[in-house]
């Protein structure tokens, strides 16, 4: 039988719209005054954010009505292109001013490695849902999605962005969690994950120093602790009310990347407890419409592409938020359609329209 199309789902757009419209307003406030010094011109930043908003918008909108069965057929030449262009940030004059994340065309420039998180994604919920009958043995069945997410993972670190890794890896195991592999196999290479992590840790100093901070920023306030102690001071004088919208006095050059990778902190001084469990409710939202949708999928590869952008999408909320209220340590994630970041913010609208298109083809 031929299934049906539906509208897409209503409340997942209204979500998006919410965090974009929040995020929108926010990287106003927070650059105001960074962007006022620098570039003379108060509302640079929000000029570029509301460019890539709308691009990011009209790609939803186009992917939404493109049958996300599409995407199985070009899983494995999209990951192998995106790993390619993780290779090419190694070759020199290729990667902008030798930071190793960024490949620039022009005055245009993106990170690979975000792209690779949507193709491995990919790449996963098609493995996994072709080869149910093996998932639960640990070499025949987890083998190839481990083998690739490792070496996915080490350009990652190599570039370096240990953050970014913890992202990938911690999607592709609670995908393959979702698809039925079983738990002690997932536990046992969880550990021997935390294990690598640690190692990562121990031999890269400014890692190390990161931990350092972590565990007491105020050992070294100036330095390797100043990010987390101004964060910090901003999400306590927030209170329940915050200062008001615009008000707040840590982007006053105090916080360093506050309309980026601190923009939580930001909404916390301004808006308060409220703004911030506001933020934290729009995000447990589109976890339940998210997984709601992977759940009612038609098709095996629909669920696992759906839960797979849902865990994505949620666990980088969950990073960037955690580091900003001194939970876990400095990572550099930024937080999903609020921070600023024109392919960063394009590419998450991409992956929902993805979503939104799956969620036209749910049973009832």
């Amino acid at each position: 039988m031929k299934k049906v199309r539906r509208a897409p789902d209503f409340i997942l757009f209204i979500i998006i719209l919410l965090l974009l419209t929040v995020g929108i307003v926010m990287v106003y406030s927070a650059s105001f005054v960074f962007a006022e010094v620098n570039y003379d011109d108060g509302a640079h930043f929000l000029k570029n954010q509301l460019v890539w908003a709308l691009l990011g918008i009209a790609g939803m909108i186009f992917v939404m009505n493109i049958n996300y069965k599409v995407y199985k057929k070009w899983a494995t030449p999209l990951l192998v292109l995106t790993v390619i262009l993780l290779l090419l940030l190694f070759v020199p004059g290729v990667n902008v001013k030798d930071a190793t994340r960024w490949i620039a065309i022009g005055s245009f420039r993106f990170q690979p490695s975000e792209i690779t998180k949507l193709t491995l994604v990919i790449f996963l919920a098609k493995y996994l849902s072709e080869n149910q009958e093996r998932i639960k043995e640990l070499v025949r069945g987890l083998g190839v999605p481990l083998l690739v997410m490792g070496g996915i993972c080490l350009l990652i670190l190599a570039q370096p962005d240990l953050g970014t890794a913890v992202t990938i890896a911690g999607t592709a195991f609670l995908m393959m969690l979702a698809a039925g592999a079983r738990i002690g196999h997932l536990c046992g290479l969880g550990l021997l994950g935390c294990g690598l992590a640690v190692l990562a840790i121990i031999v890269e100093p400014y890692r190390m120093e990161r931990i350092m901070a972590f565990t007491d920023p105020w050992a070294d306030p100036l330095d390797t602790g100043f990010q987390t102690i101004q964060a910090l001071l901003a999400v306590g004088s927030g209170r329940l009310f915050g200062a008001g919208l615009g008000q707040g006095r840590q982007k006053f050059l105090y916080l360093p990347e506050q309309h980026t990778d601190f923009i939580f902190a930001v909404i916390a001084e301004e808006l308060g407890f409220i703004g911030s469990i506001f933020v934290l409710l729009l995000f447990l939202a589109f976890m339940w419409r998210g997984l709601r949708i992977a759940i009612k999928a038609p098709d095996t590869f629909g669920g696992l592409l759906a839960a797979g952008i849902t865990i994505m999408v949620v666990l980088q909320a969950l990073i960037n938020i955690g580091v900003v209220t001194g939970s876990l340590p400095i990572t550099g994630i930024t937080l999903p359609f609020i921070s600023y970041g024109g392919s960063s913010l394009t590419l998450n609208l991409l992956v929902i329209g993805i979503l939104l298109n799956i969620s036209r083809y749910v049973k009832e």
